[in-house]
């Protein structure tokens, strides 16, 4: 996913990405905004037991600081355009440093319980997400005003159907639910192949009528539009 980070207005910032345009990848330090709390163990998406939490790459540590590695595609004044971006809207940047393969790539590096030793291997082939009709509806819907799921929901069904520390997932017979943010979508497994059937609206009838504020207000339009 391609994306943009943007820097400070009006501080001189901007001269600090001088040189910066020579490298194709940098680190990107951040702040995971939205995670409260933790665990000590937690049961990671390509693991079928719980793991210690400082072996794994989940977003929900006691200080939630984030590291990636991102391809620079372009500067432009205080705004740098980049690639394989895994990071949220409104994401806090702390800091920005430049990928240096001789130092950064270390060739004598394990995967430690991802491989070797009986582990499973990694990267472990994605599952193939796709929306049914009525879901891509539902999905132009929300994308009009404002509220992109495509993308962070293919992400998080990309490794399948089972629920992890990382992601809620329900499952009730054949059929499977994700929770996202506020909405929740249905989805069905065959194989490696996941197909996203509805989308809905996680607060209730109650909440709908009772509470306020433009996210509820869209929530109400969606709930009018699609029952």
């Amino acid at each position: 996913m391609t994306g943009t980070l943007e820097l400070f207005p009006d501080n001189g910032v901007e001269y600090a990405l001088c040189d910066l345009q020579s490298f194709r990848f940098i680190w990107v330090l951040f702040w995971f905004h939205q995670n409260v709390g933790f665990h000590y163990k937690v049961l990671p998406p390509r693991s079928e037991k719980r793991r210690g939490l400082f072996a794994t790459r989940s977003p929900y540590r006691p200080n939630p600081i984030g590291l990636s590695a991102v391809e620079l595609l372009g500067i432009k004044g205080r705004f740098l355009s980049v690639g394989n971006l895994d990071m949220l809207d409104q994401t806090p940047i702390l800091d920005i440093k430049p990928y240096v393969p001789y130092s950064d790539c270390i060739v004598e590096a394990t995967n430690g319980w991802l491989g070797g030793g009986g582990g499973p291997a990694d990267p472990i082939p994605n599952y193939e997400v796709q929306f049914a009709p009525s879901a891509e509806a539902e999905l132009a819907f929300l994308s009009a005003r404002g509220v992109e799921l495509r993308d962070p929901v293919t992400r998080a069904l990309e490794l399948g159907p089972a629920d992890h520390s990382y992601r809620r997932i329900k499952q009730r017979g054949d059929a499977f639910m994700l929770a996202y943010k506020a909405w929740r979508l249905d989805f069905s497994a065959e194989a490696r192949n996941i197909t996203v059937t509805r989308i809905r609206s996680g607060y209730t009838e109650a909440a709908l009528e009772q509470s306020r504020g433009p996210d509820v207000a869209l929530h109400r339009e969606f709930v009018a539009a699609f029952g």
